[in-house]
């Protein structure tokens, strides 16, 4: 009988144990949420190969419409290529200083029912999840948008050779901030909310 409860208390303190885990990763998880930041100044740092796969495997757990996952990724670590996007973009001037850079990219034809606004929504999740594995890394990023402008997707297909059916969402770029830079701001507004109806 004595062992019967020691095998009982044990599964309760491993249940416990497991249970504090879990409550331990969700902290975790909101503090990244309520750091992330946009971050537009870098040291000029590289950033690892390893924190990219990382970053990118991140994107690609997002969530996508009957899992079609019409996304692709181009990464820059190559410096005279993150000047050339630089050059062509007029918000993406930090580019100069990034130690890297993704593009998101969709394509219609491969999203659910071919539906260009699925393409869209499906790349800008797993663009939000690329930011905030960057903010867990303890790096900093920032979206530029190349979509909707057709200039700023020109610029972006031409410098990095994609085709004309891709979609090039955004140039995210990516590095190490400068020191005093950008904070996280609190966007928390309780009129935005509407509890069981507008």
């Amino acid at each position: 009988m004595k062992n019967i409860w020691v095998s009982v208390l044990m599964c309760l303190f491993m249940a416990g144990s497991a249970y504090a885990g879990e409550a331990t990763k969700m902290k975790d998880t909101f503090s990244v949420i309520h750091s992330r930041k946009s971050v537009r100044t870098f040291t000029g740092a590289e950033v690892t190969r390893g924190n990219l796969e990382q970053i990118l495997k991140a994107g690609m757990a997002a969530p996508t419409a009957v899992n079609m996952q019409p996304w692709s990724f181009v990464v820059i670590t190559d410096r005279k290529i993150l000047n050339d996007l630089a050059a062509g973009l007029p918000y993406a001037k930090m580019l100069t200083k990034a130690g890297a850079a993704i593009i998101v990219c969709t394509e219609t034809d491969k999203a659910y029912e071919k539906v260009k606004e699925f393409a869209i929504i499906d790349a800008s999740l797993a663009g939000e999840n690329i930011l905030l594995a960057i903010e867990a890394l303890g790096l900093g990023g920032v979206w530029t948008a190349a979509y909707p402008y057709e200039d700023r997707m020109k610029h972006v297909r031409t410098t990095l050779g994609i085709p004309r059916e891709v979609i090039p969402l955004n140039v995210i770029a990516i590095g190490v901030p400068a020191a005093g830079g950008e904070k996280p701001k609190d966007k928390f507004k309780k009129d935005k909310i509407h509890w069981e109806k507008w």
